[in-house]
């Protein structure tokens, strides 16, 4: 067995090698391309998963808020027009709702992250979820037959789908936001030790 000893540098030298390599390991890791001494994250990948998780969570939210009767707009609504109603009030066909409402939460941090991205805060994310409840629930949902129009739905149900909404919204935009923006800048400092 052969072992490689080497010489500790000392000094200024020491510094300047241990210096090139936290940069070499903080460039090697992230999988962001750097610029200008910040490290980006890619675009498509982080909207796509961001979508994702976005749809898993307030899928699984909305669908626990139908069976507690919070809403009478089932969990399956975008699937509607391509499943008949019957199987969309099965325990598949909430699945069927949840992987459609996904596909719209990847769809949305796409649009979101290529075109919004720029925005700061937490109120262009609420805006922008209550713009897609408006497309849902007022423009094209109850043409398509999806749901009842909005002056046909429980007050609940209102309340409910608006504020989930508005919540998605704001999941997508802030978590946006944080990332290709300086919101960073307003969390707290990690304290070093």
């Amino acid at each position: 067995m052969s072992e490689t000893y080497s010489i500790p540098k000392i000094g200024h030298e020491q510094e300047q090698s241990r210096e090139s390599q936290d940069q070499r390991n903080h460039n090697d890791s992230g999988g962001g391309r750097q610029q200008s001494g910040k490290i980006h994250t890619p675009l498509i990948p982080f909207a796509l998963e961001l979508g994702f998780f976005a749809g898993l969570l307030w899928g699984l939210l909305r669908w626990l808020f139908y069976k507690l009767h919070f809403t009478v707009v089932a969990p399956g609504f975008l699937a509607e027009p391509f499943f008949k109603h019957s199987f969309m009030n099965t325990m598949a066909g909430h699945l069927v709702g949840l992987l459609f409402f996904i596909a719209l939460s990847v769809v949305a941090s796409l649009v979101y992250t290529l075109l919004l991205r720029r925005f700061k805060g937490p109120l262009p994310g609420i805006v922008y979820g209550l713009i897609w409840w408006v497309v849902l629930f007022v423009l094209t949902g109850p043409k398509l037959g999806m749901m009842n129009p909005p002056n046909r739905l429980t007050w609940n149900s209102l309340y409910t789908e608006i504020c989930v909404f508005m919540l998605w919204g704001l999941f997508i935009g802030y978590t946006v936001a944080v990332e290709y923006t300086d919101e960073r800048k307003r969390e707290p400092e990690k304290a070093e030790g």
